[in-house]
């Protein structure tokens, strides 16, 4: 942390989401439309309501995003073509500007979560700073059907008895020798979000790649094969995150049931 947080003073929170055009299994999803709005807008608008965030920031690697972005008034900068993960592009953001070497935690959220809860931005930036041996931190969901547990789409976290993370994988954590999913075992669904320390964040940027990062295609792995600490904070709020056309859907009833909660058919539908 930097020396504003050591004090009294509550440290400086800053935003930025990753924006990649090419998405392997719904190319370019961001750019979407969904209920008059592009998936990246929903996102943005939807961070912008946490208070703790003194900037949020796109970073993209397409000329087209950041045209885009810029329409509605969002700040975005320009990253290379290289980046091979999320935080890889925000680690290389903020090596090439220093408008925010003052930051004590950056918060990466992912550009296909349009229905992040605010509030859960909140809960894993308070994990991290609680927690002065974790380098990051993240958010965790109960999962509660077999359907969920048995999906490769839907990552799952195993936590330790302290709240820290054990392991991510696509596939079922703690099967039985049967191989099945257990209602009785508790299992945790991953939500995109990660918050860093600033100075962890950067060296991250140097950090090997790792095997099971690469063969799970997770990005948080490379934390824990390098030995260190993620702390996981568990919500109850519900997210969905747009990995494949058919989710489109699903958020366009999660904005309806918003925009008018008191209507009995928009319940229904969710």
């Amino acid at each position: 942390m930097t020396k504003k947080s050591q004090t009294n003073s509550q440290p400086i929170v800053i935003g930025m989401i990753p924006a990649r055009l090419a998405s392997t299994r719904f190319p370019g999803k961001i750019l979407h439309p969904i209920a008059g709005k592009s998936l990246i807008q929903h996102t943005f608008e939807n961070a912008q309501r946490c208070n703790l965030l003194k900037s949020l920031i796109i970073a993209t690697e397409d000329k087209r995003v950041f045209d885009h972005v810029t329409s509605f008034g969002a700040r975005a900068i320009m990253t290379s073509v290289d980046c091979l993960t999320g935080t890889d592009r925000i680690v290389e953001a903020l090596r090439n500007n220093n408008e925010w070497n003052d930051a004590d935690i950056i918060v990466n959220i992912q550009g296909d979560e349009p229905c992040l809860d605010p509030e859960v931005i909140q809960k894993v930036v308070e994990a991290l700073v609680n927690d002065p041996e974790a380098v990051m931190s993240t958010a965790a969901t109960k999962l509660e059907c077999a359907e969920e547990a048995l999906s490769s789409s839907i990552v799952k976290c195993a936590i330790d008895q302290n709240g820290n993370a054990l392991y991510f994988s696509r596939a079922l954590i703690g099967a039985g020798k049967s191989g099945k999913w257990h209602p009785k075992m508790p299992i945790f669904r991953h939500m995109g979000l990660y918050a860093f320390r600033r100075d962890f964040l950067l060296k991250y940027g140097d950090l090997p790649v790792t095997p099971l990062q690469l063969a799970e295609d997770l990005e948080q792995l490379k934390v824990l094969e390098h030995g260190f600490r993620i702390k996981v904070a568990l919500v109850d709020h519900f997210s969905i995150g747009v990995d494949i056309p058919d989710d489109i859907q699903k958020v366009e009833l999660w904005l309806c049931k918003q925009n008018t909660s008191s209507s009995p058919v928009a319940s229904a539908l969710l």
